[in-house]
C-alpha cells in the first residue's frame, strides 16, 4: 500500500461487570501487588494499582508524609472512574495516619469507594474467626512495633507475646526468605493463643501461610491476606480459595 488508506470498523463497547479494586501501594512495596494478583488470579475481580511515594527507613515521621499524596494517589487509579473498593496497602502505615484520615482523603477524589486497610482487614478477620488472643510477628523496628501493640490493645486484642525481625527498609523485609519465615515462627509459643498475627504488606508469607498452620497447628492472619479477603468479602465474592490459609476457607 503506498497511500494511506484506513478501513473503519464497528467496536462492540460492552462495559465490564466485575468489581473493581484500587490498591494503593507503597513506592517501595516488591509484594502487596503479586499477592493480589496470585490469590485472584481466577476471580473475576479486577484490580488497579497506584503507588504512593514512601521514604524508608520505616519510621513514624515517612508514614505521616504519606498522608498528603493519598488523595492525588487514589484519583489517578483509573481517572474519572468509579471504583467499588480501595485498599490502602501499609499496615503501620495506617496505625500512624489513622484509618479515619485514610478514607476521608481517598473518598475526597473516590467518593463512592469503600476503603479498606491491612489492620482494620485484619481485626475484621480476627472478629470473623473469633481470635481475642494473639501472638504477633512483625518485621519493623521497636518504635514501629509499640505502636502497633497499642493499636491491637486498644481494640480489644490480647497479645501473649510479639515478635519481630527488627528491619527498617522495604527492600529487605521482602528479602526474608520462606524458609527463614518457617524456621522463626517456628520458635514463637502458639500452644495458648487463638492465632497468630503477621504484620507487614511486604513480607512475604502468604504463599506459605498453609504450611505454617498445619505444622503449628494454629490460625495464621497476615496483613495481605486479611487485606484481600476483605476486598473480595466487601464486593460480594464469597468464594473460598484454597492455599491461601484458614480465613479464605470460612
Amino acid at each position: 500500500m503506498n497511500n494511506f488508506t484506513q478501513h473503519d470498523l464497528t467496536a462492540d463497547i460492552v462495559k465490564a461487570n466485575n468489581p473493581r479494586i484500587g490498591v494503593i501501594a507503597l513506592s517501595t512495596d516488591f509484594t502487596i501487588e503479586q499477592d493480589y494478583r496470585n490469590i485472584c488470579h481466577s476471580i473475576p475481580v479486577d484490580i488497579f494499582v497506584n503507588r504512593i511515594p514512601f521514604e524508608n527507613p520505616l519510621n513514624h515521621e515517612n508514614y505521616l508524609k504519606m498522608a498528603n499524596h493519598i488523595s492525588e494517589v487514589s484519583s489517578q487509579i483509573l481517572p474519572s472512574q468509579d471504583l467499588d473498593i480501595i485498599a490502602y496497602g501499609c499496615t503501620s502505615g495506617t496505625i500512624a495516619i489513622g484509618s479515619d484520615r485514610i478514607k476521608e482523603e481517598i473518598n475526597k477524589t473516590k467518593p463512592k469507594a469503600k476503603v479498606t486497610t491491612p489492620i482494620t482487614a485484619a481485626l475484621k478477620a480476627f472478629n470473623h474467626l473469633g481470635l481475642k488472643n494473639i501472638a504477633v510477628l512483625t518485621p519493623y523496628p521497636k518504635d514501629v512495633n509499640v505502636t502497633v501493640y497499642n493499636y491491637l490493645i486498644d481494640n480489644n486484642i490480647n497479645i501473649e507475646s510479639f515478635s519481630s525481625f527488627n528491619l527498617e527498609y522495604d527492600s529487605e523485609i521482602a528479602q526474608v526468605s520462606l524458609s527463614s519465615l518457617e524456621k522463626e515462627i517456628k520458635k514463637i509459643d502458639l500452644s495458648n493463643v487463638d492465632g497468630l498475627f503477621v504484620s507487614c504488606t511486604a513480607l512475604k508469607i502468604v504463599d506459605v501461610l498453609d504450611r505454617v498452620e498445619r505444622s503449628q497447628n494454629t490460625i495464621v492472619i497476615s496483613s495481605n491476606q486479611a487485606i484481600i479477603w476483605d476486598c473480595l468479602r466487601t464486593v460480594g465474592i464469597d468464594s473460598k480459595i484454597k492455599g491461601y490459609g484458614k480465613l479464605f476457607l470460612s
